[in-house]
This record gives C-alpha cells, structure tokens and sequence, in this order.
C-alpha cells in the first residue's frame, strides 16, 4: 500500500512540475520504460497543444543528435514559433535572458552593431532603414535588403533576435553581411566595421537656388523635437519660406516625440489614435505652441520609414497641412508592452496599435504617400550634407526624383541660371 502512495505521489509530482512551465503535463505509462505517453491536459489548455507534447516526445525518443535536446533551447524555440505566428513581423518578440541585458545596456545610452534597423517581412530578415552616417550606412547597407547570411551562417531560418544578436558586437570588430537585393536580383557580401552607434536627431539646410530648406529627421530620439525646433528657426532667419521635412529611412522611436514633433506643424486636433486588444480607443491631441503651424510643407516618405515617423506623415496628410511625396512606408503600427518572464526572460507583446488620426491602420499598411514617386533601391538620396557641396545643375540633374518632385510642388524647382550678357552678345554676333 505504501508503495503504490510513493508511486502516485511522484507521478502527481511530474505532473505538477511540468504543467507549470508548459500549462499541460505528461504522465508517462508502463509500456517501454518511459515511452507510451497519455496526456493529461489542464482545464484551461486547448486540445490542439496534444499534438506539441507528442511532438516533444517523438523528438526526443528519436533525434538522431542527443546533445540537441536540451530542454532550454527547445523550450524558447517553441515560444520563438508562437510569436512569429502572430504576423506582428519585427516588433512582438520574445527575449532570452541575455537579449533583456543586452536591451537594458542599449537603452541606458552607448551601444555599438553596425547601425541598422532590422525587421521581418514574409519571415526573412530585412533591413528597414540603416541610420544615417552608420557603419552600415557607410558600407552600402541599404533598405530593403534581405539578409540571408551573418559571417557565413545562414539566418533565414533564425528568429530575429537570433539574427541580431550575430550581427551585434564589440567596437572595431567585423561582421560579413551577405544580403540579397531584390531590385538588382542578386547577392551582395558586405563587410562592417561595428562602432558606436550615435544616432544625430535632425540636421537641416537650404535647398541651393531655392527659398526652401531641407530638414532631415533621422530618428525619433528623445532629442528630437528641441532639435527640429531649433533648425527650424535656424531656417527662417537663413530666409527659409517653405520646407521639405524627410524621414525617408527613418526607423522611428518615441512615441513621445512623434507627437511633439507632430505638433509643432499643426494647431488643433489629434496626432494619432492608440487601439488597444479589447478595441477601446485613446486619442493623442496636438499640443498648443507648434513653432511651424502655417509654413508650407511636402514630407518625403519611402519603404524605410517606419513607426513614429508613420505617425508624423499620417497626421501631417489627415489635417492637410502638406503632400506627402514618395514611396508607401514600412507599416509598423503595434505599441510594445514587456512581460517579464520568471527564468528572466521577456515577451515584448504588441498589445495596441497606432490609427492616424482620421482612424486609418499602419500596422501591415503603411502611408501611401500623395504623390508617388518611385526610385529604384540603390538610388542616393540627397542629405543635408549632400546639398551644401552642390550647384544648382548637380541638383537637378540628381537621381533623388523625390526630392526635386517635392521641390515642384512647392513651386521651388530652381532653373539653371541663364548665360552672361557678354556670352549671349557675342553668340548673336557670330551668328549674324
């Protein structure tokens, strides 16, 4: 009778122990030692995850490598299978003890990698933006390219955080991209130098030949919009009457910013609309004070842009305050809520989603730009930088039809300055 207690006691013992780190326990029979499992299945679980503890099973009577199994990494593969199945491709996401450290690093100020955003789209890697002036930026990474390889590895298979994790590293080491670029048809192996990232917020100046500026927002950083005030100003005294504001490859960030920056081109009504799982809805009003309210304005946007600077374009075309030129965005739209997990680990769940402000959906749809402007990936788009060291004729004969399309709709296409009368009088008397 003892016996048959003690027996009773450690099976309810397995039960207990596994159910609490799967939610449904396996209590294994007589036939075959331990083989020959029957299920037994906790009230609240469906039926449907029967068939992942015979899979569990299966594998681990059967796999051919041993060392495999260990029951850590199958587990957090399996949860890596559950959120990827959720469609929220590069936002919810699951996190290893280490990548919690790791995030917790990065948002305390340094970090180092190569300077790029990377997602998911059709579940394969792809690189949504590289910052501006980045390692990545200054190797040729390019938006829109898929990465297939990390130093020789095949990723495609690897869930995002694998993925990221290859590609970070300390500063002054190498990593090897190999990407393939859908618009060439072909794959590239690129070379990165990881450094210290150091994200530059906002950088502005005057289009040549033109009255209007050129103000480039790189990411939504939590200095963004006192540095967005300030080049605005700036602007205006260099004799600025209308803007081009791009956040063309702009990854995005705090929400935060994305409704100060908003306001400050807008005096009324809401940036966006905050929809959470249960569908109740919470609007974000613009705030009172924009220093750019009545300035004509074009947004540039591309397949880049992503996040907030969805928001900024998405509220700047609701309110009509400006064109919005370019390509349709990213579509990232979810608002990540962590959960921390009791080995350490986390889930960062989307739990809400961001509507412009008339209602319409990012998530999965992105801006459609009012006018669209199509360039091929590889094209060079005009920085800041890039237009301080040119002369009218390099400008319009630019391959950035995006930005000389938004000039024309400000009614600021520069012309080429005529010849000099000397030329002109002299050309007329040889041909007299």
């Amino acid at each position: 009778m003892k016996k048959s207690v003690k027996i009773a006691i450690v099976v309810i013992g397995l039960f207990i122990i596994t159910s609490g780190a799967f939610g449904i326990g396996v209590i294994f029979g007589s036939t075959g030692s331990m083989l020959g499992p029957s299920i037994v299945r906790a009230q609240d679980q469906p039926e449907e995850f029967d068939v992942f503890w015979q899979v569990w099973q299966v594998v681990h009577r059967n796999f051919i490598d041993k060392d495999a199994l260990d029951a850590q990494n199958l587990t957090y593969g399996a949860i890596n299978g559950l959120i990827q199945s959720l469609g929220d491709e590069g936002h919810t996401r699951f996190l290893t003890p280490e990548q919690v450290k790791q995030q917790r690093t990065n948002i305390s100020g340094k970090f180092f990698g190569i300077g790029a955003q990377v997602g998911l789209e059709d579940g394969l890697p792809v690189i949504v933006a590289p910052f501006d002036d980045s390692p990545a930026d200054k190797a040729g990474v390019q938006a829109g390219d898929i990465i297939v390889e990390v130093d020789g590895t095949d990723v495609t298979g690897l869930s995002l955080n694998e993925t990221i994790e290859m590609i970070r590293g300390e500063r002054g080491t190498k990593v090897v991209l190999t990407v393939f670029r859908p618009d060439l048809n072909e794959s590239l192996e690129i070379e990165i130098v990881r450094d210290e990232i150091k994200v530059p917020a906002a950088n502005w100046t005057m289009v040549p030949g033109t009255d209007t500026a050129l103000v480039r927002l790189s990411q939504f950083s939590a200095n963004l919009d006192d540095n967005l005030v300030e080049a605005i100003k700036e602007a205006e005294a260099a004799g600025a009457t209308k803007l081009i504001v791009d956040v063309r490859n702009n990854p995005g960030g705090l929400l935060e910013q994305a409704i100060r920056v908003t306001s400050e081109f807008l005096t009324d009504g809401n940036v966006l609309i905050q929809e959470d799982a249960d569908g109740s809805r919470e609007a974000f009003s613009v705030r009172s004070g924009g220093v750019a309210p009545d300035i004509p304005i074009v947004v540039l946007i591309n397949h880049g842009t992503a996040s907030s600077s969805e928001i900024f374009a998405g509220a700047i075309q609701d309110h009509d305050r400006g064109q919005v030129v370019g390509e349709t965005s990213f579509g990232t739209g979810t608002v990540l809520k962590p959960f921390d997990l009791r080995d350490g680990s986390a889930l960062l769940l989307g739990t809400s989603q961001w509507l412009t402000a008339n209602g319409r959906l990012i998530r999965k749809q992105g801006i459609e730009p009012d006018v669209v402007v199509e360039l091929p990936i590889g094209t060079a788009l005009l920085s800041p930088d890039d237009l301080e060291e040119i002369t009218v004729p390099e400008l319009l004969a630019s391959e950035d039809a995006q930005l000389l399309r938004a000039l024309d709709l400000l009614d600021s296409l520069p012309q080429t300055a005529p010849a000099p009368v000397e030329e002109q009088t002299q050309e007329l008397t040889v041909t007299k």
